[in-house]
C-alpha cells in the first residue's frame, strides 16, 4: 500500500474515463506508471473527508488491508500531475481546486452475498442473534475465518456510522424480502478471498448526522456478531482504555496524508462520538467473553 501510494502521488494522470467507479462524477484514471485508480468527485467535501478518515481508522484498528489503498489529490488543471488531461477536466465539470481521492484499482472483483446469520435469518424476518459456540464449533476454518471479516466489516461499519453497505440492505427489506439474497453493497471479494470494503464516502462525517435514521440497524448488526478477531478486539481494548480514538486517528491521517489540511478533521463533538462508539463496541465484545 505505501508503494502504491509514493508512486500514485508522484505519477501523472495519463487519462480519465467514464464507468467502473460509481456516480457518474466520478472517472477511472490510468496513471503514467501503468497503474489504474478511480478517482471520486464527491457531492460536497465532507464525502471525500469520510472517505479518507475511514481509510485511516481501518489502519488504526489494524484491518487496512481491507480497504484498497487511497491518497487525496488536489485537481489543478494546469498541475503537473493533471497537465496531460486538461481537456477531459473541461469535460467532468470538477472545480478547479478540488480535493478528490484517488483508490487504487483491484482487478478481478466479485460479488458477495452476507452468509447466515446475516443473510438467512435477516431474510426469514427473525431477529438477528450470535451464532452459538455449539454452532461454531462444528464450522470448518473457512468458514471461520469468513466470519471474522464479516465482523470486522460490522464492527467498522458500527464506529463509522457507515449505512452505506449491510445496512442499507437491511433497511431495504421492508419492501424488497430477497434483498439479503443480493450482492452487498460497496462490497467485493478479491481473488485471494479476502472481502473489500469499497466506497466509504459515508462514514465518521455523513453517517454521524444520520445516526438517529441508521443506529436503529447498525446497532442490532453489531449484537449479532459475538465472534472477533483477536487483533481488532485488542486495538479496541487500547482505544477505549486510552481514550484515544479520534487521537489516533489524528496523528495516523496527519503522518500519512499531505493534504490533510484541506478537508480538515473531525469536530470535536465528531470525536466525541467515534470514542463513545469504541466504547460501545468494548462493552459488547466483553459481553460476548462472559458469555
Amino acid at each position: 500500500a505505501a508503494a502504491w501510494l509514493s508512486a500514485a502521488r508522484a505519477a501523472r494522470v495519463a487519462s480519465l474515463e467514464r464507468g467502473g467507479c460509481g456516480r457518474s462524477s466520478n472517472r477511472l484514471a490510468r496513471l503514467s506508471d501503468g497503474s489504474r485508480a478511480c478517482v471520486r468527485y464527491g457531492i460536497n467535501p465532507e464525502q471525500i473527508q469520510g472517505e479518507a478518515l475511514s481509510y485511516h481508522l481501518a489502519g488504526v484498528l489494524g484491518m487496512q488491508e481491507r480497504l484498497p489503498p487511497m491518497a487525496l489529490a488536489l485537481v489543478e488543471a494546469r498541475g503537473r500531475q493533471w497537465e496531460p488531461v486538461r481537456e477531459e477536466l473541461r469535460g467532468s465539470h470538477w472545480a478547479e481546486g478540488a480535493v478528490v481521492s484517488l483508490t487504487r484499482w483491484v482487478d478481478n472483483l466479485t460479488a458477495v452475498v452476507a452468509p447466515a446469520p446475516w443473510g438467512a435469518e435477516a431474510g426469514a424476518g427473525r431477529r438477528l442473534q450470535p451464532l452459538s459456540a455449539g454452532e461454531l464449533v462444528g464450522l470448518p476454518p473457512s468458514q471461520l475465518v469468513e466470519l471474522v471479516q464479516w465482523s470486522d466489516l460490522i464492527l467498522f461499519d458500527y464506529l463509522t456510522a457507515n449505512f452505506d453497505r449491510l445496512v442499507s440492505n437491511l433497511f431495504s427489506l421492508q419492501w424488497d424480502p430477497r434483498v439479503m439474497r443480493r450482492a452487498t453493497s460497496n462490497l467485493l471479494r478479491a481473488p485471494d478471498g479476502g472481502l473489500v470494503f469499497m466506497d466509504n464516502e459515508a462514514g465518521l462525517v455523513h453517517g454521524y448526522r444520520l445516526l438517529a435514521m441508521w443506529d436503529p440497524y447498525n446497532e442490532p448488526l453489531l449484537r449479532s456478531v459475538c465472534v472477533f478477531r483477536e487483533g481488532t478486539a485488542r486495538r479496541v481494548a487500547e482505544l477505549h482504555r486510552r481514550r484515544s480514538a479520534a487521537a489516533e486517528l489524528r496523528r495516523r491521517y496527519r503522518a500519512r496524508e499531505p493534504l490533510w489540511a484541506r478537508l480538515g478533521f473531525l469536530s470535536e463533538r465528531q470525536a466525541e462520538l467515534l470514542q463513545a462508539r469504541v466504547d460501545f463496541v468494548h462493552r459488547h465484545i466483553a459481553h460476548c467473553r462472559a458469555q
